[in-house]
């Protein structure tokens, strides 16, 4: 009977020690997604595809210009001319070999002390060609330059809206039928794409998204926003859509990086840490502050082992070599 007693006595105390080594184990590790995900920028509802721009002019330059204000930080004073800032690679400018920096004075004998005084040039009828005036540090010379011609672009066409992580497809706005009576805003489903939880979920290319648990979208922007900004990855949400001609709801799962074990620390008997970006791994043994009996670091292709502090061995270095001609 003693006997028994001093077994269950053990026992327990072995429990209790096994369960304080998981409780420490479990408090020492930690996770990080199993790949790095990219931070997506969210378009709003209206999006203008041509920045504002003087769409008044007719001919373009190929060049940038502003106010040629002096050098000087102590005396600053607005000069004669205006100054190029910027030349369009291959532009007319360029091919008339005017450079950044360079000071024009005329053009066409009309005097251009200011920005303003280019761009009005730039309205008027195209000429076949306009003669420069320009000031090159203490040079003055003449140069011919012949403008191109600026024909209005043709109206950029919005194809669809993506969203390339939550759930990997994209959408396009849309008004759907209901009961045959109703209309309401859905995202039709235009392509999806690999790795996509619209699949698991039932759905395909075409359906029609209407709803996220039970509240209306009101685009296919606004179905994108809410899945990125109101979820996590990897929850679960109540889809209704418009499938094959019938309103059904499905349960979709949004695509999720699943996770991986990043640290494992029990110092100073062992740790165990590791990196994505950049990709790199370490591990000692018997960490004992100053030096560990074994420690193990590979960082991308370089791997290093080291052994009381005393002993480095580090391999897969990256060699330089000299080509000979």
């Amino acid at each position: 009977m003693k006997q028994f007693w001093l077994n269950r006595s053990l026992y327990r105390k072995i429990s209790k020690n096994l369960g304080l080594t998981a409780l420490l184990m479990t408090s020492c590790i930690a996770y990080e997604p199993a790949q790095l995900i990219p931070e997506i920028t969210l378009s709003t509802e209206e999006v203008s595809f041509v920045e504002a721009n003087h769409t008044d002019l007719v001919v373009d330059f190929g060049m940038e210009t502003s106010a040629n204000e002096s050098d000087s930080l102590l005396n600053l004073e607005v000069l004669p001319g205006v100054r190029v800032r910027s030349v369009a690679l291959n532009g007319p400018a360029d091919s008339a070999g005017i450079q950044a920096g360079d000071v024009i004075l005329f053009i066409n004998n009309l005097p251009t002390n200011e920005p303003d005084a280019v761009l009005a040039i730039q309205t008027q009828t195209q000429l076949e060609s306009y003669i420069f005036q320009i000031q090159r540090n203490t040079t003055v010379f003449e140069v011919t330059l012949y403008g191109r011609t600026i024909t209005a672009a043709q109206e950029a066409r919005e194809l669809y809206r993506l969203d390339p992580i939550a759930t990997r497809a994209s959408y396009r706005t849309e008004l759907a039928t209901i009961r045959q009576q109703e209309q309401v805003a859905a995202a039709r489903i235009i392509e999806i794409f690999p790795n996509s939880p619209l699949g698991a979920a039932g759905l395909k290319a075409n359906d029609r998204i209407l709803a996220v648990d039970g509240e209306f979208i009101n685009s296919a922007q606004d179905f994108i926003s809410k899945v990125n900004q109101e979820f996590e990855l990897g929850d679960t949400l109540e889809i209704t859509a418009h499938v094959d001609g019938k309103i059904e709801k499905r349960s979709l799962k949004l695509w999720s990086p699943r996770r991986r074990i990043s640290r494992i620390s029990m110092r100073p008997f062992f740790h165990f840490d590791s990196s994505i970006s950049p990709p790199s791994k370490n591990f000692s043994i018997l960490d004992l502050w100053l030096f560990a009996v074994y420690s193990y670091s590979k960082i991308e292709n370089e791997n290093s082992h080291d052994i009381l502090g005393i002993f480095n061995i580090t391999s897969d270095y990256g060699e330089l070599t000299e080509v000979q001609d």
